[in-house]
Formats: C-alpha cells, sequence, structure tokens
C-alpha cells in the first residue's frame, strides 16, 4: 500500500515557511506583552485567530495568529492596518486585536518556501480526495504516492496527493491507471498563486481581507 498514514520520517520535523503560523512567543517576546482579555473561554480561541500578513508592499505574504502578529507591532516588526472591535491587555496597556498587518521593511519571499508535509499537502489539496473528489476532514484523509514507493516512487510534491482510505483501499501498491482511477489534478508544489488562492479560503469571512486579497 502507498499511502503515509503518518508522516514519513523524510517529512517530520518540518514546519512551512509561509503557513498559518500558530507558534507562541517564547523568549523573544518583548517585556509586559503577556496577553490576556476578558472574553472568558473565548481568550484561547481568540489568540489563535488568523491574521493576514502583508509585505511592505501591501502584498500578502502570509497568515499567522493574533498571538504572533501583536508581538510583532510591539516589537515593531509590522504595523496594524485592520483592527476587530475586541482587545486583549498586557500589564500597562489595552491593544485592539488587529486583522490585517504590514511589514515596516520589505521582506523578500522565496518563490517556493513552503515546507513539505502532510499539512501542506493537505491545505494544496484543500482536503478533497484527489481520487473521490469528496472533502474530507484531515483525520480522515492519508497521503498516497501516485506512483507507488515500491515502484520507486518518491515522497515529493509532484508525487504525493490527499487520499481518503477507501480510495486508498482501492488502490493499494499500484498507479492509478492500473487500478482504474484518475487524478483530479495533476499535484504541483506550492507557488504563489497556491498560497494567495488559500489565503482567501482561510479570510473568506473577514471583509477585512477583501481588499488585500479579492482583486
Amino acid at each position: 500500500m502507498s499511502a503515509v498514514r503518518q508522516e514519513a520520517p523524510s517529512l517530520r520535523g518540518h514546519r512551512p515557511a509561509v503557513a498559518v503560523d500558530t507558534a507562541a512567543p517564547s523568549s523573544d517576546t518583548p517585556a509586559g506583552s503577556r496577553f490576556h482579555n476578558s472574553l472568558g473561554p473565548r481568550r484561547g480561541s481568540l489568540m489563535q485567530e488568523p491574521v493576514l500578513v502583508l509585505n511592505a508592499t501591501y502584498e500578502p505574504i502570509n497568515v499567522t495568529a493574533v498571538r504572533r502578529a501583536m508581538v510583532l507591532m510591539l516589537k515593531g516588526v509590522a504595523q496594524a492596518e485592520e483592527l476587530h472591535s475586541a482587545e486583549v491587555h498586557s500589564a500597562a496597556h489595552s491593544h485592539r486585536v488587529p486583522s490585517v498587518i504590514r511589514l515596516v521593511a520589505y521582506r523578500h519571499i522565496p518563490q517556493q518556501s513552503r515546507a513539505l508535509s502532510r499539512k501542506n499537502i493537505l491545505l494544496r489539496d484543500r482536503n478533497t480526495c484527489q481520487f473521490c473528489g469528496r472533502v474530507f476532514p484531515s483525520s480522515e484523509l492519508t497521503l498516497d504516492h501516485v506512483v507507488p514507493r515500491s515502484r520507486g516512487g518518491r515522497s515529493t510534491w509532484e508525487n504525493l496527493v490527499a487520499c481518503c482510505y477507501r480510495c486508498n483501499n482501492s488502490k493499494g501498491d499500484r498507479t492509478p491507471e492500473e487500478a482504474g482511477l484518475k487524478l483530479a489534478r495533476r499535484p504541483r508544489p506550492f507557488t504563489l498563486h497556491t498560497s494567495r488562492q488559500l489565503m482567501r479560503l482561510i479570510g473568506h469571512r473577514d471583509e477585512r481581507w477583501r481588499k488585500y486579497l479579492f482583486y
């Protein structure tokens, strides 16, 4: 069977460079920036809400979490362009929660900047099985090697696709053609266009993002 039910060793330990960055700040967190708010159970979810990150030229380049976005603002690396009505509080100040931030200095973004990982493959394929076309939760999807590993298939962007367990069992250790299956689309690496599409999907519910993404 050619699926990767858990990430292969060669894919472990990689974090996407341009993705939903939910890493909490550690030792580089500025003094006085330990945030809290008065929203009760919503506190954790609020701090993980997506924030659109723009380059200094207003080009959308990333999606991060509220907590990380506010740390970037406090460090002077970014400034808010759009704000939510909710507030969070540090030891001495209240801060409006950002929806869109912009980097103060221009940052060069490589054309290919996403690490190869299970999460990013599922993001690229939009949690859609590439054989039957159905959308599934991440827990109900696996990765399939289009050309099986037993045939020399490698763990690459061009040879890994999201696949439901039923299609994976049907395909087995065969190529799609041998199994009578057809790929929805040819798998490709992430591009700037792919990242923009994902940003649109993540930010669809926030109208503050639209003028930066929908054009």
